[in-house]
């Protein structure tokens, strides 16, 4: 029952990270201020796209315990609420990347370095930026989808359109980033081109497709007759979701600000981080997917009323998750030394990234349980506890961490990596504690 939600999951997430990782090694081999520039544009897109997961999550609650309870219509009224909440999101997000962009590019720019290289690299960030704006709106649109057909159950489709997504990507950044086929060379600019047409090529699949098979998905009918959504209902779902919009958004920035600490230990390191979250992404989809799954399958026990079923087979989710991660690190250890050198960049960018991805390795497993006990917690719409368990340890002991021992020690940015990890234990026990205790058992549907 896991694996048939997990594993296309496993599939969809795997192809993407690794046609995201084969686009990362094609704009690495152009130069180190290209890349830079790309992950760092990437990374506050990183915080958007997580305001939008933050933003379908608090109304996903509500649909996976509907159709557990085989309410059409409460599925809909889910729906109708994401598309408010995407647009919202998304508008916000333009306004302030238009009017802010280069100074929040500039913000990881303040490490060790030449001028010359943080003004390449400012320069590059901005031309990805600018182009990449446009593809807010189809992924938007699939992050509304996407998310209801799995939280019916429904993750084939998704899958689908992930894996011709990225195969368009991947070809469209041979041609527009080298200049094949009589394509001129545009570098990035070519590189975020090739994303945006991807991004409305699975918009185009996922939307035709969902709307076509109204019988499978009895959600869409009448779906846009109206935008209207129940203001009890909107009560509920801002009740229970704005905790996991704001967990969402303040986690991202959290992450992106923790990025910000290592840079000021010079340039390499946003290279060397670059690198090892990409590899760190191919491998981090086995604890993702299994923590979605959390989410769906509990969900719709807790829906259903099935309180000590849905215990148990929590419980067999999480230890088989952290287990499953534990054999991904040890190959994620095996090659740490060989894919820094992919990259067209530094000596020292590479060692770095190499000593990156072999931490990511060694806390992985602990990653692993973290993520599943946070889904855990949410999958019975104890949104208040997953804002204190996530964003709020986020900023108030690993950017605490981070911020004091990059600016007031002078150890090495290993180090200051390792001990912002080695905070996360004391999670580990809060979430051990919370995931025992049961508090996340209710069903908020009924």
């Amino acid at each position: 029952m896991v694996l048939a939600i997990a594993v296309p999951i496993m599939i969809q997430n795997g192809i993407t990270n690794f046609v995201s990782l084969l686009d990362n090694i094609m704009i690495g081999q152009i130069g180190t201020e290209q890349m830079s520039g790309v992950a760092i544009v990437n990374q506050l897109l990183f915080v958007y796209n997580l305001c939008l997961f933050g933003g379908v999550s608090g109304a996903g609650i509500f649909t996976a315990q509907y159709f557990g309870q085989k309410n059409e219509e409460g599925v809909r009224q889910t729906v109708r609420f994401k598309i408010w909440m995407v647009f919202l999101i998304t508008l916000i997000t333009v306004i302030l990347l238009l009017y802010a962009g280069d100074p929040l590019i500039a913000f990881y720019l303040q490490g060790d370095g030449t001028a010359k290289s943080a003004a390449a690299t400012l320069r590059y960030g901005k031309e990805y930026l600018m182009i990449m704006l446009p593809g807010l709106v189809p992924f938007m649109l699939v992050q509304v989808y996407s998310s209801t057909l799995r939280e019916c159950g429904q993750t084939i489709l998704p899958m689908k359109a992930g894996v011709i997504a990225v195969f368009v990507n991947l070809i469209l950044n041979y041609i527009l980033i080298y200049g094949k086929l009589g394509a001129p060379a545009l570098g990035v600019q070519g590189a975020a081109i090739a994303t945006i047409i991807s991004r409305f090529v699975e918009c185009a699949v996922v939307l035709i497709h969902t709307h076509r098979h109204v019988q499978q998905n009895p959600f869409v009918k009448g779906l846009y007759s109206t935008l209207k959504v129940p203001a009890g209902l909107v009560a509920k779902i801002v009740t229970k979701g704005m905790p996991l919009l704001l967990n969402e958004t303040l986690w991202a920035a959290g992450m992106a600000m923790l990025t910000q600490c290592y840079s000021i230990r010079g340039l390499n390191v946003i290279a060397a981080l670059n690198i090892s979250n990409t590899i760190n992404n191919v491998f981090n989809i086995v604890f993702l997917a299994l923590g979605d799954s959390v989410a769906i399958i509990v969900g719709q026990l807790l829906g259903a009323g099935k309180m000590k079923e849905a215990r148990d087979t929590d419980n067999k989710m999480i230890a088989f998750s952290v287990i499953s991660c534990t054999v991904m690190a040890v190959f994620m250890l095996l090659l740490a030394q060989f894919f820094p050198l992919l990259y067209n960049t530094s000596s020292d960018a590479r060692t770095l990234a190499t000593y990156f991805i072999m931490l990511t390795a060694v806390f992985m497993p602990q990653n692993a349980f973290l993520h599943a006990s946070y889904f855990t917690l949410r999958s019975g719409g104890r949104t208040v506890i997953t804002f204190l368990f996530d964003s709020v340890f986020i900023w108030c002991v690993s950017v605490v961490i981070a911020f004091t021992l990059s600016r007031y020690t002078t150890l090495p940015v290993l180090a200051v990596y390792a001990f912002v990890q080695m905070g996360d234990w004391i999670k580990c026990v809060i979430g051990f504690i919370l995931v025992k205790k049961g508090v996340w058992l209710q069903n908020i549907v009924s």
